[in-house]
């Protein structure tokens, strides 16, 4: 949908590309700014894309459902479906919009919801099956949206224009890293090619699993947009649009988890390939570096990844000087951790959604929150910045699948399971007991 003629997706190119701009400028007059406008703008921008995109990174706002309905439906209309042989109906009452019933299923789930779903074909409703706070069900009857917008899609040539800004800044950003001024010597850019392309791989798989896990569950949705910022790793990252909700637990579910795996099959060889490359050296030895020394132990599957990489040369020192690609690498692995946490509409969150309930999932998602706040103040400094993006960001919740009272498989479970696993070996350190048998020395001993 657009407003005052200007869609949000093009806002939110103007937000990437001003400081872009700004900051090139400055550079290219001589202007040193105080490292502390990094962070300020950062956020800045962050702030500022959420409020245009108002959730652009998981679902459509619920409140725009208003906008497009001509009409309320009525209790008589919603009695009239005659959905009293798969739903005993105990109480009927008005919300807003909606009516809902509270009451019991007589059907499995997935039964039930076929059978509202072909009775209000018709109509001028639309069925959700929730479960309230007490995981009891509710049905929710809404009513049918009509989308002004469907007429006439946008297309690619703004994903295309923000790939093509993220892949300039992020090889901006790479050569930086390797200490080449690509403003001064644009002639040695290639130095910063295997970060960008390495990591808009990891990214770019990260968002098409999330595409093609909606496709295949027919739910309407955009290509990419990537995020280019002209300073520190050269991107926010990317998002998808997602046009429709999800039909039912198991659709959530599979996008949500869809583009975290999809990643990690791009980025775990990225840093175990780039890690051959890499040099372990002392602590004392890393003076003058922007970045690279990394702590082996401050991730559990940083340390068997690179175990595995390099063998005895990490009996030599405890941090690593990352080569671009499995800097890139590394990056990709806490890009994952940080969607995987079980908060709103992170992709955890979706997963949590999905297979906890949105009750029990709002309360793990508080928990997941202060870990990360706790991570923040005695791991790594840096996700107290994460943790503050994420809570602005992604704090709320989208909206609920239609079926949102149907289960998933044990298959799905344990690949759930097996995700918040990941999320866990990524963000926890390695226990000090352990580094022995890791053969690694441990900087705290």
């Amino acid at each position: 949908m657009k407003r005052s003629g200007i869609s949000h997706a093009t806002l939110m190119l103007l937000v990437c590309a001003l400081p872009l701009l700004v900051f090139f400028a400055l550079a290219l007059t001589g202007v040193r700014l105080d490292p502390l406008w990094v962070p300020v703008v950062m956020i800045l921008c962050c702030l500022a894309m959420f409020y245009i995109t108002a959730g652009a990174c998981g679902h459509e706002p619920t409140k725009r459902v208003s906008e497009v309905v001509p009409e309320e439906p009525t209790l008589p209309a919603v009695e009239a479906l005659k959905a009293d042989d798969v739903f005993r109906v105990h109480h009927s009452r008005r919300v807003g919009e909606a009516v809902v019933q509270e009451g019991e299923l007589l059907e499995d789930p997935e039964k039930t919801y076929a059978v509202l779903e072909k009775r209000s074909e018709n109509t001028g409703v639309t069925p959700l099956l929730q479960e309230d706070r007490e995981g009891r069900p509710l049905l929710v009857w809404l009513p049918k949206t009509t989308d002004r917008a469907t007429g006439k899609e946008r297309g690619p040539w703004l994903n295309a224009l923000l790939l093509l800004l993220t892949l300039v800044t992020t090889t901006w950003a790479g050569a930086s890293h390797a200490g080449v001024d690509v403003l001064q010597e644009p002639g040695r850019f290639v130095a910063g090619l295997p970060y960008s392309l390495t990591l808009l791989l990891i990214l770019g798989a990260h968002e098409l699993g999330h595409y093609f896990a909606a496709r295949a569950h027919h739910m309407r949705v955009t290509l990419p947009y990537f995020i280019p910022v002209p300073f520190g790793l050269g991107t926010f990252g990317a998002f998808i649009q997602l046009k429709s909700p999800a039909g039912n637990r198991r659709a959530l579910f599979d996008v949500g988890v869809a583009g975290p795996l999809a990643g990690l099959v791009f980025a775990i060889p990225a840093l175990w390939i780039g890690l051959r490359y890499s040099s372990v050296v002392a602590a004392e030895g890393l003076a003058g570096h922007m970045h690279g020394g990394i702590e082996v132990g401050s991730s559990a599957l940083l340390a068997l990844i690179a175990k595995f990489a390099l063998g005895d040369t990490l009996n030599e020192g405890h941090r690593l000087l990352l080569h671009p690609l499995a800097f890139a690498g590394w990056l990709g692995l806490l890009i994952t951790a940080l969607n995987l946490l079980p908060i709103g509409q992170l992709d955890g969150g979706h997963i949590a959604d999905a297979m906890f309930g949105r009750a029990r999932s709002a309360a793990i998602g508080t928990a997941a929150l202060f870990a990360l706040v706790f991570l923040g103040l005695f791991v790594w400094s840096g996700l107290l910045t994460w943790a503050l993006i994420v809570y602005f960001i992604a704090g709320g919740k989208g909206p609920p699948p239609l079926n949102d009272i149907s289960r998933m498989g044990t298959g799905r479970v344990a690949i759930g399971a097996f995700a918040f696993v990941l999320l866990f070996l990524i963000l926890a350190p390695v226990p000090h007991r352990l580094y022995d048998a890791l053969g690694i020395h441990c900087p705290y001993l």
